[in-house]
């Protein structure tokens, strides 16, 4: 566990400049293009490699030594931050180097991600592997609290190139904690299997695996939801509603404090009996009580409540969801099984954005601006003005999200995933696993 920690620690100082350098390329092409459709180009290119590439990331890297693909596409990203500042520095940086290079990043993290899971589960004996997802939470919520200040300071004082010397350091140091001060066990075996086939068998084994396939997808459909809200409209509903971008500094703050307050739960918290109870049931707390309150919301009292209600449930359903993975499939093809889980997941989140700022811009703000019955109707839910549509939105995903949590508890094939006996169900999927 102590390798663990170390790795942990490294890897989220790396994310940190990683963070720091995507926000900064942000203020970067709005202030040179004033597009919020640039800006959204930015995470398309990465989105679009990323799940390209994850059709066969996983059987890659379960042939091949993790460390030595987690190195290389470290520093194949690192490259490409080298080539923003060097383009920088000559005056010859422009908005499409910027896609090229989120792109290559978003390739490089289809082999670099799953790798990282096989690790976690050679670092972290199996007991002790519930821990892990509330200290992902803690450091992932730490990151988005510094990340926008520390960026704001370093590229107001020196401008996007000390960003990126920031990100480059951040980088040498995770790369050296890896390369020098954590050994990874390999367990090599010989197969006759093709490289398709080891590509197919992660699907094949969750389509045998009803009920873990059945989680993954309900998995989705929540990221889904939350792409059309929280990572779409939330921002300009909060600023359209209170007027003030100190309010949605203040929401924001409040919805990464409680991802670490859930990240220190979780850590701290024994490992429950009855992890569906606990994955759905934070689940449909978190889209009740947090996304109706966020849209019913008009102070930022109640956002913030709101904001805490969502996050801390979040960590919980997080922890969960790694006990079930690390528990219930086999080493030999985790790989597999992650990239295929990330690649349908990373498919919805382009649609999910473009979706949520078309019904924001296209169809609920102008709702609200007409005398029909529906706009009455919502109007005494969520009130009138501009930002009202978008704010009937979070009611509409907390409304759908519970509704999701309750079918997917009640389900017959996810709750059997309970009574999975840890060793017989990791021997039996082992030996499928093989066969393919």
């Amino acid at each position: 566990m102590k390798k663990y920690l170390v790795f942990w620690f490294s890897q989220s100082v790396s994310q940190l400049g990683s963070t720091m350098t995507t926000f900064a390329l942000t203020l970067w092409t709005y202030e040179k293009t004033h597009s919020a459709m640039s800006v959204s180009m930015m995470s398309f290119c990465y989105f679009v490699t990323y799940v390209l590439a994850g059709l066969f990331a996983g059987a890659y890297v379960d042939r091949h030594n993790k460390k030595t693909i987690m190195l290389f596409s470290d520093s194949v990203s690192a490259i490409g931050t080298v080539a923003v500042l060097a383009l920088t520095s000559v005056g010859a940086f422009r908005v499409r180097h910027i896609y090229a290079v989120n792109a290559l990043i978003g390739l490089m993290g289809a082999f670099q991600q799953p790798a990282s899971a096989i690790v976690v589960s050679r670092l972290v004996p199996k007991e002790k592997i519930e821990k892990i997802g509330g200290m992902n939470s803690i450091s992932d919520n730490l990151v988005s609290v510094l990340s926008p200040v520390l960026t704001s300071l370093l590229y107001s004082f020196a401008g996007l190139k000390l960003v990126l010397i920031f990100d480059l350091l951040t980088f040498l140091f995770a790369f050296t904690v890896l390369l020098f001060f954590i050994h990874v066990p390999e367990q090599r075996e010989d197969s006759d299997r093709t490289f398709f086939s080891d590509m197919v068998s992660g699907f094949r084994f969750l389509k045998k695996e009803k009920g873990l396939m059945k989680f993954m997808l309900v998995q989705v459909v929540v990221i889904f939801l939350t792409m059309l809200t929280y990572e779409n409209v939330l921002s300009p509903m909060i600023i359209a509603r209170s007027g003030s971008n100190t309010a949605l500094g203040i929401v924001s703050t409040a919805i990464s404090v409680g991802g670490i307050v859930g990240g220190v739960i979780v850590t701290l918290k024994k490992r429950p009996k009855n992890l569906i109870k606990m994955i759905y049931m934070s689940a449909c707390f978190s889209f009740l009580c947090g996304d109706c309150l966020m849209g019913a919301g008009r102070n930022v009292l109640v956002w913030c409540i709101a904001g805490l209600a969502s996050s801390v449930p979040d960590s919980i359903i997080i922890a969960g969801q790694s006990i079930l993975l690390y528990r219930l499939v086999p080493e030999k093809i985790l790989g597999r099984v992650f990239a295929f889980r990330n690649t349908v997941q990373y498919s919805v989140i382009p649609v999910g954005l473009l979706l949520g700022g078309f019904l924001a811009d296209s169809v609920f703000e102008p709702l609200m601006q007409t005398d029909c019955p529906v706009a009455d109707f919502f109007s005494v839910l969520v009130g009138m003005g501009e930002g009202s549509g978008m704010a009937i939105m979070f009611l509409f995903t907390g409304v759908t999200g519970f509704l999701v949590g309750v079918l997917a508890y009640r389900d017959r094939d996810i709750q059997k995933l309970n009574n999975s006996n840890n060793s017989n169900n990791k021997q039996t999927c082992s030996e499928e696993g093989s066969e393919k």
